[in-house]
């Protein structure tokens, strides 16, 4: 028997179920991964989670193989020029799109990637749930956002993981997000620095990358120096005892619930 065996023997039956959920999706996506129990916490070990813990980002592989990446591109366009007004958000350099999670299933697959629920099992703990899932995209020749945290840190840990799914290759020209490495362990956003930092690193990937980020790490896009948008689905996973963004058992339609798998719906806490 394990050490994770071990350990879901000793949680309420509750909270068995869903790391038992992600532990399996996690080695369907991911078998090589190796698993252990880290700071009392059952862990997928997937390459490059240290390098998430000391530098707040990763990229890695995202879950379309890339011969769907095609059909992910268009289903995204079809959804955002659907999506009803109140959906829509247009920022200074952005245009988000919410509610995601009711759109195309080729969408499905990207919440529940298996990278990014062992991410979350280390940083976050035990139990977590999806607060938004939404369509960004970052305008043509816009200029870059400043440095921001999504959240700080709380006096017990972590409270929230994001994620960036790139529909587009992330490139330096094209408003690729920046992060400043260990950044999410200072206490204040140094003012100077809003826009430009100088240990700022660029997250570039080819279209089906994913970045996964600690959510209190200093980020914000760079400046998008070409004439296209560049488009990706982004979201967050917080603790289960937080309130997410979305209200996910109200809004979360029933063609959406019958379509998605017993992962999916616990992360949206159906």
């Amino acid at each position: 028997m394990s050490r994770i065996d071990d350990y879901l023997k000793k949680i309420e039956p509750s909270k068995r179920t869903q790391l038992q959920r992600v532990r399996t999706l996690a080695k369907e996506i991911v078998p090589s991964a190796e698993e252990t129990v880290s700071y009392n916490i059952p862990t997928t070990g997937v390459n490059g989670l240290s390098q998430l813990q000391t530098h707040g980002f990763i990229v890695v592989p995202g879950p379309v193989p890339e011969g769907q990446l095609n059909a992910v591109s268009q289903a995204y366009d079809k959804a955002v020029a659907s999506a009803d007004t109140t959906d829509i958000v247009h920022g200074s350099t952005s245009v988000r799109v919410n509610d995601f999670v009711n759109r195309d299933r080729s969408f499905d697959p990207i919440y529940v990637h298996g990278p990014l629920l062992a991410a979350a099992s280390e940083l976050i703990g035990e139990t977590f749930k999806l607060s938004a899932f939404h369509a960004r995209s970052v305008r043509p020749h816009a200029a870059a956002q400043h440095l921001h945290q999504d959240v700080t840190r709380l006096p017990d840990g972590w409270p929230m993981v994001g994620f960036i799914f790139m529909v587009d290759e992330f490139r330096v020209d094209n408003g690729a997000t920046r992060f400043v490495p260990g950044s999410q362990s200072l206490s204040a956003m140094p003012v100077p620095f809003e826009r430009d930092h100088p240990h700022e690193r660029y997250a570039c990937g080819p279209a089906g990358s994913m970045i996964i980020f600690n959510g209190s790490v200093w980020h914000g896009h760079g400046a998008n120096l070409t004439g296209t948008g560049r488009r990706s689905i982004q979201g967050a996973l917080i603790r289960r005892d937080q309130v997410a963004a979305v209200d996910h058992p109200t809004r979360t339609r029933a063609e959406t619930i019958a379509r998605i798998g017993p992962v999916a719906r616990d992360l949206l806490d159906l």
